[in-house]
């Protein structure tokens, strides 16, 4: 109890006389809370875009595409699979016909808005089910697009990303000219960063023919997954892969995580580096100024090892005090930012949000801790050290 006691008279007594190391103290504060904003900021890409992706999709809609395609933009499939894949088992339906669209994904060229640079946006064709397969697309401005016609619906968030969406502007893509003629929420899935007409007007337009490259599928149930998969994986009159729409845009979100991730890792080391040099100097500054002050405090009794961790539990609270500066400014300046990045296995643009998660914030935290006590470890054991005589003859 005596050590606790000393501990925790020498810490009170560091945070008391900080105030006379406040340049230095500062300097290291805001050099941690620059690490981790940097930090939390660009995991939060990351974490904003999974968000995009997971929330899409529901556990009983499975997403056809041609077997070895990894994603929409690869697939290639024939008018003909369409009555096998609406004939399989599983397949839910609603007065008498399947829920089942044939669809079709194509990449159009539209301006950003921030800065009227050229970007990739999907356009897709759907068919009349399409609607019934995502009960969660719900035009709120204008209306839908009319089958036969060249119209289109636009997400809202690629009408916040992308200039020329308003209701009422004129497209040209692909051989037709389009209007926009409503915007759809889709409760922020990555449908919401789309575009969306009749497939049967659109193939001609992009002269697809006969063919499509995917089809959305409403289940029966979540549990008749396996049986519908089961069903067209082992029919010869058909090369298919099938997965739930969950699993399948959850696997289109980990190129970009894994970037953001690498990305966010060399950033953090290398200011986190400058920030743990930021700290040696901090604390190496305050034992040299307090050098007279512990060794007078060891002279009459105070412990080295209660000297050494005191050291080290004031680097602690510098950090902390970083860090949650760092947490708080980046959770501020990020959370809820719209922006607008590539999808790797589609190569489009999908809008979405920062998402600044406690999570996050709590990790960069103990990164923060982690600085202040590798920062802080090497002072403390020069204090617990300095011989007590040579101190006292300091000036």
């Amino acid at each position: 109890m005596n050590w606790f006691a000393q501990v925790a008279a020498l810490v009170g007594l560091s945070i008391r006389t900080l105030r006379a190391r406040l340049g230095s103290a500062a300097a290291a504060i805001f050099g941690i809370a620059g690490v981790v904003a940097v930090l939390v900021g660009v995991l939060s890409i990351g974490e904003g875009f999974k968000r995009v992706m997971v929330s899409t999709g529901s556990p009983d809609t499975a997403i056809v595409l041609r077997s070895g395609a990894d994603s929409e933009m690869t697939s290639v499939m024939l008018r003909a699979d369409a009555p096998v894949i609406e004939a399989a088992p599983g397949v839910a339906r609603a007065g008498g016909k399947p829920l089942v669209s044939p669809e079709l994904f194509v990449v159009v060229d539209l301006p950003k808005r921030s800065t009227a640079t050229m970007a990739n946006v999907p356009l897709r064709g759907v068919h009349p089910a399409g609607f019934a397969v995502r009960p969660e697309v719900k035009v709120t401005a204008g209306r839908p697009f009319a089958w036969g016609r060249n119209e289109v619906i636009v997400g809202r968030a690629a009408q916040s990303q992308f200039a020329n969406t308003e209701i009422g502007s004129e497209l040209h893509l692909g051989q037709n000219v389009w209007t926009v003629v409503g915007v759809f929420e889709a409760k922020g899935s990555i449908s919401e960063s789309e575009l969306w007409a009749d497939a049967e007007v659109l193939a001609p337009a992009y002269r697809r023919g006969e063919s499509f490259q995917t089809a959305m599928v409403k289940l029966a149930s979540p549990g008749s997954f396996q049986q519908f998969k089961d069903a067209l994986t082992s029919d010869p009159r058909v090369s298919l892969r099938i997965e739930r729409e969950t699993d399948y845009y959850a696997g289109q979100s980990r190129t970009l995580r894994f970037i953001v991730t690498g990305l966010a890792f060399v950033i953090s080391s290398l200011m986190g580096l400058a920030a743990l040099f930021g700290a040696l100097n901090t604390m190496y500054t305050a034992v040299a100024a307090r050098s007279r002050e512990i060794a007078t405090l060891e002279a009459i009794g105070f412990g080295g090892m209660a000297v050494m961790v005191s050291v080290i539990l004031e680097a602690l609270f510098l950090a902390l005090v970083g860090g949650l500066i760092g947490a708080i400014g980046a959770y501020l300046a990020f959370d809820g930012y719209r922006t607008a990045t590539m999808n790797w296995q589609t190569f489009s643009q999908v809008a979405f949000a920062f998402d600044v998660t406690p999570a996050l914030m709590m990790g960069a935290i103990l990164y923060a801790l982690v600085i202040g006590a590798v920062g802080g470890l090497f002072p403390a054991i020069r204090a617990a050290r300095l011989p007590v005589s040579l101190a006292l003859r300091e000036p």
